[in-house]
């Protein structure tokens, strides 16, 4: 009798020993998988039992969270949500996150280990902390101007702060209304399928989620590779370019809309944007050097986050030398996006050294504790400070005495480039309306901002002119906040 008691006894040690080992498993080792398992409503009913973080600009919340009285107690709101949602896109009960909403979902939700005290008694018990806040680094005067800018037009804009890579505007037109995603009723599906189903695809960040044919605004782009592999010395001698131009190896004969081309100058060629003379020296400074010129400034690199991913830029590695003089034309498979054409206005702006760009100037917990102060990104030298010079002579002179006239403001000394994008089946499309440009204070020798504007459904001719009238005064009244913004100007064309 007593040796079965001890035979059961040992049976049920085993079997509690068993039953520790297997709770232990499914608590520990297993808790992340369950916890992610679409079936687990608990840490669904968790994320919206307390008030996400806020999304600040200037200090001040652009977001907020809505006592909704269901089992996901807690929806998203948003203020002036069209105006920033390019900024921090959505956070929906039914359909997830986008945008910042994502990119720091952790820190905004309270999951994050930043906002833990102790991680190391957090992570096993699964404590649920405060969402903490993400300051972004986006001036709501300039977000203003270049949403009012645009107005009903399809396009974007992206300013940066050349010696920083702060994004200070990011503006996607036509935008729409996160709040009538935040829930989880009716309405939010209704709305989702309306949103996507848009034929102006309102949903889609223009500004970094889309790369365009750039047109004449590469031409800074080229123009900084053969300045600096020396296949012009003198941006004020004559380059021998015909016109027309015949591309190599073809019988196509490349023109101009500009009168003045033939045998023009690097600068003069520049000012009235002569395809012939970009498309000669693309051809001339090569496949090789094209496009690793184009790469120090952030050509195909799909690696850029802002924290969100950006689509790539894209500047081809294998072409014949036909191709590459389109490609430096900005032609061809040449594409961009906006933020990517701001970042090359801010290289030249800053003496050729690129800094990488952000949107993030640092998170903090629920009671204020800085967490994290923001990305420290090493800049990179996209080219040389005497090329950096010559090329923003040649962009004032587009300002001066050139299509960007529409862009310049008194009391700074102002840089551009105009641009018309041909596009679709034997560019028949609607060309897309370019200008980049930056902004320096006459008593300032650092420049206060480098912006990129593209229009899509412009109603432009199909010359370099039309970037000048329909982008460059959108850039205008951007870059004028930025130097009201530093107390150094006010507005006004000359």
């Amino acid at each position: 009798m007593i040796r079965c008691i001890r035979q059961i006894a040992a049976i049920c040690v085993l079997l509690l020993l068993a039953l520790l080992v297997n709770a232990a498993r499914v608590q520990v080792w297993e808790a992340d998988a369950y916890t992610a398992n679409p079936a687990n409503r608990r840490a669904t009913l968790a994320r919206y039992a307390q008030p996400r973080g806020a999304v600040l600009v200037a200090g001040r919340p652009v977001t907020g969270s809505r006592d909704s009285g269901g089992r996901l107690r807690y929806e998203r709101t948003y203020t002036d949500g069209p105006l920033y949602a390019p900024v921090t896109g959505y956070s929906s009960q039914l359909y997830g996150t986008s945008l910042l909403e994502r990119a720091e979902d952790g820190i905004l939700a309270g999951t994050d280990d930043r906002l833990a005290t102790f991680p190391w008694w957090d992570r096993p018990t699964h404590g649920h902390r405060p969402g903490g806040s993400v300051a972004t680094s986006i001036d709501p005067a300039m977000q203003r101007a270049a949403f009012r800018g645009l107005g009903r037009k399809k396009g974007a804009v992206a300013a940066v702060e050349p010696r920083t890579g702060r994004i200070l505007a990011l503006v996607s037109s036509p935008s729409y209304d996160p709040n009538t995603l935040a829930g989880n009723g009716t309405s939010v599906s209704d709305s989702w399928r309306r949103l996507n189903g848009a034929r102006r695809r309102p949903m889609l960040n223009r500004a970094i989620r889309k790369a365009y044919p750039p047109g004449s605004v590469f031409k800074v782009v080229t123009a900084a590779a053969a300045l600096e592999s020396r296949r012009v010395t003198d941006i004020d001698a004559p380059t021998d370019t015909p016109d027309p131009y015949t591309l190599p190896g073809t019988a196509t004969r490349l023109g101009n809309s500009a009168k003045g081309c033939h045998n023009a100058s690097l600068k003069d060629a520049f000012r009235i944007s002569c395809n012939t003379v970009f498309a000669r020296l693309g051809a001339r400074v090569g496949l090789y050097e094209m496009a690793e010129a184009a790469e120090r400034f952030g050509f195909n690199d799909r690696r850029l986050r802002i924290p969100s991913p950006v689509a790539p830029s894209t500047f081809g590695t294998q072409m014949d030398t036909s191709q590459v003089a389109l490609s430096a034309i900005g032609q061809f498979d040449t594409t961009a996006t906006p933020l990517q054409m701001a970042m090359v206005a801010a290289a030249v702006a800053n003496g050729g050294i690129l800094t990488p760009p952000y949107l993030v100037d640092g998170v903090t917990n629920a009671w204020g504790t800085t967490v994290d102060a923001g990305p420290q990104r090493s800049a990179h030298q996209a080219m040389g400070p005497s090329v950096a010079a010559q090329l923003q002579e040649m962009m004032v002179d587009v300002v001066e005495h050139g299509s960007g006239k529409q862009a310049a403001i008194k009391g700074a000394t102002v840089g551009g480039k105009t641009g018309t994008a041909q596009h679709g089946p034997r560019n028949e499309g609607v060309p897309y309306a370019w200008f980049i440009s930056w902004a320096r204070a006459e008593d300032s020798s650092d420049p206060a901002v480098a912006v990129a504007v593209v229009v899509e459904d412009a109603a432009a001719d199909r010359s370099d002119i039309s970037g000048g009238s329909i982008a460059a005064p959108i850039a205008h009244d951007v870059m004028a906040a930025a130097l009201r913004r530093d107390g150094r100007i006010g507005a006004g064309p000359q």
